[in-house]
């Protein structure tokens, strides 16, 4: 597969979003399977975080916090050299105020938590999952600074942040020599596009790599939700979508979206899945798509898809059928 970089390291074009670990979704032997396929057919980028593994349906339910990292570092065992773990601090455990946030305090007791829940002694990408405005950038910074210097990080990066945030978290850390943010990840699909217009540019300009979530519009850009059919079950967008945002991804504009877009990408010999990994690669400052998997053959299909190689006028192309799809 195709290897992009994202500061010094090289990562799969597709790797593999591991926050259904652990959950009613995706149990502990289930995940297992579903990382053995990853590595099988290609993947080498694992994208997780301190939280994955909690009930999202139920924030008031305190368990499942760590439970990705721990099935992660179990399943890596033997082959921790042959992938990059990217993992996260900063989410904030419901009623918890003692752990959570971007201080240097709490970052310390995090990175320590994650090597041992990862059975590792780095994390190759370690990222600030949210913007902490009552932390400056700048000693948050400065935590990271002793992580990358003690060998525990090899770099960093940030989730989440708006322009003037990335801003920011530059000047800082061109005044304090490092180290600098070399990745942002944001929500970008062909129907949430917002970031085309401000974090992806931005990143950019500060030469950083941009990492998609919600690459598939929490799958309705894989082909398995049609018009008028019966939903299927064990799915997140069944499990773990609000009533309200699926109302607005299984409304009639969705649907009409999908269609003719599966239309464009049948009529050049590929699947709809395809077409949606293929429209975010072709975006220059994307290096790499964390698509989520929580059934066996998930992780192989997101591999397989991409395949497709599509031009700047395709990608043009597509972003039209969007926007003109009743």
């Amino acid at each position: 597969m195709e290897q992009r970089p994202i500061g010094s390291l090289q990562a799969s074009v597709v790797g593999l979003g591991c926050n259904q670990f652990g959950t009613r979704s995706c149990d502990e032997a289930t995940s297992r399977r579903v990382i053995d396929e990853a590595i099988a057919a290609g993947i080498t980028y694992f994208d997780t975080a301190d939280e994955y593994g909690s009930a999202y349906s139920d924030p008031t339910d305190p368990s499942g916090w760590g439970a990705s990292e721990e099935i992660l570092g179990k399943a890596l065992r033997g082959r921790r050299d042959d992938v990059v773990i990217a993992s996260k601090f900063g989410a904030r455990p419901h009623g918890d105020d003692q752990r959570g946030g971007n201080s240097a305090r709490w970052a310390r007791l995090a990175i320590e938590a994650s090597l041992r829940r990862l059975q590792t002694d780095r994390i190759d990408l370690y990222q600030v999952h949210f913007p902490d405005p009552s932390v400056p950038i700048a000693e948050t910074l400065g935590a990271l600074r002793e992580f990358v210097d003690a060998g525990k990080v090899r770099e960093v990066g940030c989730c989440n942040f708006s322009v003037a945030q990335l801003r920011e978290a530059a000047a800082a850390a061109q005044v304090a020599a490092g180290p600098r943010f070399v990745s942002a990840q944001s929500a970008l699909n062909l129907f949430q596009r917002g970031a085309l217009d401000d974090v992806v540019p931005m990143s950019s300009e500060l030469g950083m790599a941009f990492v998609p979530y919600y690459p598939l519009a929490s799958g309705m850009l894989t082909g398995k939700y049609r018009r008028d059919a019966p939903m299927p079950t064990g799915t997140r967008l069944v499990d773990q979508v609000s009533d309200e945002a699926k109302q607005r991804l299984l409304s009639d504009r969705t649907f009409a979206r999908v269609e003719a877009l599966s239309s464009y990408a049948e009529a050049r010999g590929h699947t709809l899945l395809e077409l949606a990994f293929a429209w975010l690669l072709a975006q220059p400052a994307v290096a790499t798509v964390i698509a989520g998997a929580a059934k066996p053959g998930q992780a192989a299909a997101n591999a397989d898809a991409a395949g497709w190689h599509m031009t700047a006028d395709q990608a043009h192309q597509v972003t039209e059928v969007v926007l003109h799809a009743a």
